[in-house]
């Protein structure tokens, strides 16, 4: 099992390193303080939204993967999806980071 960051540090930290870069970062949704999960939502100037969350791997870590992207031609769907799973889970937290290559920030390239 992997040592975890509590939520709140992690989504703080986030917040920062976009900012220090010159992109914009906002909590959309704050979950619970420590150990809620934490969905990135990826932008470029308010578009081409990719959503992003930790899931388990087959060796037991947890990757970040992408679970959802926008769809250019409807974009109510990617903010309906939100709402759905945040509905799911009331302790999510949703962060938006608007930057180009904003996965670089969650480790992806």
């Amino acid at each position: 099992m992997d040592a975890r960051l509590p939520a709140h540090l992690e989504v703080a930290g986030l917040i920062r390193a976009v900012e220090a870069a010159g992109g914009f970062a906002a909590v959309l949704n704050k979950g619970e303080r420590d150990g809620g999960t934490i969905l990135v939502v990826c932008a470029e100037r308010g578009g081409n939204r990719r959503l992003f969350e930790r899931m388990p791997s087959a060796e037991g870590h947890r990757e970040w993967r992408l679970s959802h992207a926008e769809n250019a031609e409807n974009s109510d769907e990617f903010n309906q999806y939100l709402m759905r799973r945040w509905a799911q889970d009331p302790d999510l937290w949703i962060v938006e980071l608007d930057i180009a290559n904003g996965e670089r920030f969650i480790g992806l390239t």
